[in-house]
């Protein structure tokens, strides 16, 4: 009689064992494919940190003529130069980021992708902090050059400033151009909206670079990185919160 039962399935094929399923990747490594694809992009483009680059020395140029102070420049001047024009650029940096996923369905390609939408923000914000950053060894040494800034001096207190505020920038400028992506005035919007919630990091960052121009230490700097680092926590844990509703909106 022939049996009820089947042959159970084989994982053999010719003579050899079937290949291991594979596994998606994780969280981290979602980002990181999202910030790589960002950078690849750059890096054979390189119009992002170019044209935020140079629009940044532009801005740094023309202020140090409009606002000459004297000896008193260094102090007073340099740090409000150094942090609007950081600012300024990074809003174009922010724009044209998005714009390419604006471009021939590139942004409706990431959303269908298995991915995560909380690494899709991480990797977003990634890459425009690698921008960003590109944008500030740019820009600081032009200011130091214009305001006769001592670098070796102040270029930790610096450099401390710089990781303590760019990510927050980062964070929420990915997170609110999610927003503005699908809108008309989309840069009009994001400059309005972006500006009034980086004050605070950028305040902070004015002042305790203000403070270092005039001989403060940089352990009397903390209380300034400490404002930076709780907004940097806050735009992060909110993009990685709300992102998911900003994009689909």
């Amino acid at each position: 009689m022939p049996s009820d039962t089947t042959a159970p399935e084989t994982t053999v094929i010719a003579g050899r064992a079937a290949p291991p399923e594979r596994r998606p990747p994780g969280w981290a490594r979602q980002a990181l494919l999202v910030a790589g694809k960002d950078l690849s992009i750059e890096l054979s483009t390189g119009e992002i940190v170019t044209t935020s680059g140079f629009f940044a020395v532009l801005v740094a140029v023309i202020a140090s003529l409009a606002f000459h102070a004297g000896q008193d420049a260094t102090e007073r001047v340099a740090p409000g130069v150094i942090w609007v024009s950081v600012a300024f650029a990074s809003v174009l940096a922010l724009s044209r980021t998005w714009q390419r996923e604006r471009e021939d369905g590139a942004l409706a390609g990431l959303l269908v992708l298995p991915i995560a939408r909380s690494a899709l923000f991480a990797g977003k914000a990634l890459g425009l902090c690698l921008f960003v950053g590109a944008v500030e060894a740019i820009i600081i040494p032009v200011a130091a050059l214009l305001f006769a800034v001592d670098l070796v001096e102040t270029g930790a207190g610096l450099a401390l400033f710089c990781l303590a505020a760019t990510p927050g920038i980062a964070a929420s400028g990915t997170l609110f151009g999610a927003m503005t992506v699908r809108t008309r005035a989309r840069d009009l919007v994001l400059a309005s909206v972006l500006f009034p919630l980086l004050a605070p990091t950028l305040l902070a960052a004015v002042a305790g670079t203000r403070e270092l121009f005039g001989g403060a230490s940089i352990g009397e700097l903390t209380d300034y990185v400490a404002l930076m680092a709780v907004f940097d926590v806050v735009f992060i844990a909110g993009g990685v919160g709300l992102f998911d509703l900003l994009i689909e909106g």
